[in-house]
Order: C-alpha cells, then structure tokens, then sequence
C-alpha cells in the first residue's frame, strides 16, 4: 500500500514518482500541511538554455506551485563561475560574468513561463541570482562565519567527491567551494524569503544536507532537503542527452518538432515513468495509457510527445509538430514543421555531396558516419535510399515544390530549399 502524506505536495510527488530522499519526510510533511512555504530548486548558468535533465526539478516546482506553495528558481550567476563537481569527470571550464549574464537571461526568458506563474502574488514564482550575496562576501569573514560550519571529513564522504577521487581525477579547493557555496545560498534564502525546503536529483543530496546543516548550525533552524531518483535510460545513460547532443528546453536551440520527436522516440519500458514525470495527465489516464500493449504503446508515446512538447512550448507548436510527423509518418508528406536550411542554388547546380549535407544537417557527427549510414542504407533523398557514398544531390532533385527532403533512417527528416 501507498504511503499517503498530510500535504497535497508530498501525495503528488509520491503518486508521480519524485521522491527519492527526505532529510525529515514527517517534519516536512507537517510543515506543507500547515499553510504556504517557500522552496527553490538552483540552476546553474552554462548554457543559453536548460535541458531535458533539469526537467525533473522544474515539474517539482510546477507542482509545489500549483499544491499553495511559492516556487524559487535560483539562478547560480555566482556558483557558475565555480561549477560543481558532483558527478563529473573532469573540472568544468570556467566562464566570464559576462557569458553567465547572457545565459540568465535567455534561460529566463526560454525555459521557465511554460511552466511556473510569475508575478508579485503570494503564490507566484519568483527568480533570484545567487551573485546578487555570493559576490559581495568577504572571504576572511565568510570562512571565520560559515568555514567552521563544514568538515572535510564529512565532504569527501559525499558519493560525487568520492568518485572524483576514486578515478584520481583532481578536484580543485574552487570545486570544493561549491559545496559550501550551495549550502550556503539555503541559509541566505531561508533568511530573506523565509524558504524551508531544497530539492534537486538524488546526485545533490549531498549538497543540499549542506545547507540543512548550515542552517541548524548557524541560525537554529530547521530546514528540509527533498531530492527525486535520476531518470535514466534502459541502458544506464543519463536522460536528455542524444547522438546529437542535449535535448534544449529552449526552441532557438531545438525545435519544438525535434523536441516532439524526442519524446515520441523514447524506449517503450519508459512510457508509464516519463507520462508520471513530464505531463500533467491525471494518474487514471497515464493508468490506461500504461496498460497499453504491443502496437498500442505507441498511441501512448504519441500522447506523452504531445503532452510533453505542450507543457514546454505550448499548445499551438504541440500540434504543429503533432501534425508534422502524422503527415511525414502516415501519410508520406513532407510536412510543414520539419527542420528547414537554404540551399544556394549554384551549388545546388555544381552538386552538393549527400556525405557533405548529411554531417551540415547535423544528422551526423561527421564524414565517416555519414559514409556508414549510406552504406547501411540508412540514407534517403525524397524517400530513396542511397547505396553510393559518392552520391550528389542537384537541381534534378527538387520536387514540384522546389524542395528536397533528406532522412536519416527512419525517424529524422529536413527539408533543403533552394
């Protein structure tokens, strides 16, 4: 049987599969039921949007938000010139305040109002940067303040420290810092906002009981740490990353098609888990879509592809690129949202090598794939295949409506115009 919660947040949570850890599930529990909180998820700045693997702590947000409660998305404009080594292999490269200040504004502006409500309400979300207190400590000060707070013992006991040292790859006193830095950035929301609760993947616990111990140390409080299992594929690799690299929340970085078609590709044992996560179906619907057997189950991926591409870019580019890939795969059109690039037609007459407009295209990283897909015949120009690695493509190519469709084995396809 189900454990059921006080709070409308934790049930949800629970029924939908986001609970991993808890520092104190029943402290928690009574703390939600009895009136709004305050909670934040942090997001560090290094890229010009968020992907699919910030997605779990996003929807964590939304539904915190939508149980009475006041969401905080803090942005790591002061963390992101550090970067936490939880889980990496290698140091991350360090950015300028300039580049990390680009990238807030375009994840700002990109990545969170399909999601979260802002605004000056007392439930509405509200976006903070941790520069904003991190770049005005004075070290001396913090480290005779907050220093004695952490051990060492306790920081190289961490799982994410601990692989560092394990693989003997060097873990910088800049890296150790974020630790610090994080835990600290709880204790100074909790004292402006109030914020009682930290969540994140379960590779931040070790992070965010930081803060929760900061907390209890310096202030006497009583602070909480909630973290959701990592989703990852039947293969063991982390979810949103594709041959092609990071599935973009953000629709300059990837189109709301491919964002489609992301979702509509996912392997059939994830469908029931990435409907609980990524839509907000009722849990009777996901149950039905969840029975689903055989053929069927890609009725299921059709809805989890809309649903999904809906919640992030809205419903009108959720049925553009529902449409799209309805006419390209059931009706054999080309479709009006596929991925579009010019052509110029000089080269276009000179011959343009397919091996060459498959790796532009992106539909591979390089010549030497290119050639393997061709020769696997996995390469089509307007739906017929290519055995000649040396082939071209030319005007001769173009269809009646100026255009010429390139695919790559049977889910990816462009349109090249002239």
């Amino acid at each position: 049987m189900s454990k059921t919660y006080k709070s409308d947040f934790l049930n949800i949570l629970n029924e939908r599969g986001f609970i991993h850890q808890c520092s104190d599930f029943e402290g928690l529990d009574e703390k939600l039921a009895s009136g709004l909180q305050s909670a934040y998820i942090g997001f560090d700045a290094t890229a010009k949007s968020l992907h699919v693997g910030n997605l779990t702590g996003i929807m964590m947000l939304h539904w915190f938000q939508q149980t009475g409660h006041k969401p905080i998305t803090l942005m790591g404009g002061g963390t992101s010139k550090i970067g936490d080594p939880s889980f990496k292999d290698e140091q991350r490269k360090l950015m300028d305040d300039e580049t990390i200040e680009e990238n807030i504004k375009h994840i700002q502006s990109t990545c969170f109002n399909q999601f979260l409500k802002y605004g000056k309400g007392k439930t509405d979300a509200m976006m903070v940067n941790n520069n904003d207190w991190l770049d005005n400590l004075k070290y001396l000060e913090f480290l005779r303040d907050y220093g004695r707070y952490f051990t060492i013992n306790r920081m190289v006991s961490f799982e994410s420290v601990k692989q560092r040292l394990d693989r003997e790859s060097p873990l910088t006193l800049l890296e150790f810092n974020y630790m610090v830095m994080q835990g600290y950035d709880f204790l100074e929301l909790n004292r402006r906002h109030g914020t009682i609760l930290q969540m994140g993947g379960s590779d931040q616990w070790g992070n965010i009981i930081n803060g929760v111990d900061l907390a209890h140390k310096a202030d006497r409080k009583q602070l909480f740490a909630l973290t959701a299992p990592l989703l990852t594929t039947p293969d063991g690799k982390k979810m949103g990353k594709t041959e092609n690299g990071a599935v973009w929340l953000n629709a300059d970085m990837l189109s709301p098609y491919d964002y489609y078609q992301y979702w509509r590709n996912i392997e059939d044992v994830m469908v029931g888990t990435l409907l609980k996560r990524f839509t907000t179906l009722p849990m009777e619907e996901i149950a039905k879509l969840e029975s689903l057997q055989g053929q069927e189950i890609n009725e299921a991926k059709k809805v989890l592809a809309y649903e999904a591409t809906k919640i992030c870019h809205g419903e009108r580019a959720a049925t553009d690129a529902q449409d799209t890939a309805q006419s390209v795969f059931e009706k054999g059109d080309l479709g009006g949202d596929l991925p579009t690039f010019e052509i110029d037609k000089s080269a276009l007459e000179n011959g343009i090598a397919v091996i060459d407009i498959l790796v532009e295209s992106g539909f591979c990283a390089s010549k030497g794939e290119a050639k393997r897909l061709i020769k696997g015949g996995g390469a089509r120009i307007n739906d017929v295949s290519i055995s000649d690695i040396d082939a071209n493509i030319s005007i001769s190519d173009l269809n009646d409506n100026g255009q010429i469709k390139l695919s790559s084995g049977k889910k990816k396809h462009a349109i090249f115009k002239v």
